[in-house]
């Protein structure tokens, strides 16, 4: 049983999360979800699966049952085997009560290096894959991506633009953006002012170590955020910040 202890205290049905956890009606809303141990560790041994808990599992489902499309940075999906959304029959019932296209398309960011043509991200789809990059990238490679199904856009001359990765998205009708990292695209999203709402589990592991943090990149001034939930099923603490405007 998951619980929310913050703003209010009570019991929640699988109803009262999945109000928690929609999108609002905006044109554009961006969620990050991250899992971290205790100790600020995002990963263990280069993924994020063995920190998850059965409550991160809940709210990380309702992310990607609840978004127009699923954004992740190359080497997350890669090192994670990202094979795009294959929905059950419970989350092709709820896309279908929240209005929500069957199922929700990948976007990948990369600089070309880290995504191979053949990624399952690419390749198992069951839908196209988004794939966003720079000029910088080969055009042969861009030109693989395209031939093994991904739908490729070019948005930065030397580098992915954010700004355009999230503006295409929206003009494509996807602008319910669920975000699992990693750590250099959700940085590019804090520098670019793009976060709208954090979703951090805080699962209960110590694990040391030389693991990441959530976001890296260019220094920016402190972004305030504000609490807007604590959840907790008794082991794991799941908080939700909304960024301030």
């Amino acid at each position: 049983m998951i619980r929310e202890v913050w703003p209010s205290a009570r019991d929640l049905a699988e109803a009262d999360l999945e109000q928690l956890y929609s999108y609002p009606a905006d044109p554009r809303w961006l969620a990050v979800n991250f899992v971290s141990s205790t100790d600020g560790a995002i990963a263990v041994e280069g993924r994020s699966g063995g920190l998850s808990t059965p409550a991160d599992r809940i709210v990380y489902r309702l992310g990607n049952d609840l978004a127009d499309v699923v954004l992740v940075g190359a080497g997350t999906a890669v090192a994670e085997g990202f094979e795009g959304m294959r929905p059950d029959a419970a989350t092709a019932e709820r896309r279908r009560r929240f209005g929500l296209a069957p199922i929700a398309p990948v976007a990948v960011v990369t600089t070309g290096r880290s995504l191979p043509p053949d990624a399952p991200v690419i390749t198992k789809a069951a839908v196209p894959t988004l794939v966003f990059t720079s000029a910088a990238a080969p055009s042969a490679l861009r030109e693989a991506w395209a031939a093994h199904g991904a739908r490729v856009f070019v948005v930065g001359e030397s580098a992915v633009s954010a700004e355009r990765v999230v503006s295409t998205l929206v003009a494509e009708g996807l602008g319910r953006i669920d975000c699992e990292g990693g750590p250099r695209l959700f940085g590019s999203l804090i520098e670019a002012g793009l976060v709208d709402e954090f979703r951090l589990t805080v699962a209960p592991f110590l694990v040391a170590g030389t693991s990441s943090r959530a976001s890296l990149g260019a220094a920016v001034d402190p972004a305030e955020l504000e609490l807007a939930s604590v959840l907790t099923d008794g082991a794991s603490v799941l908080l939700r910040y909304l960024a301030r405007r």
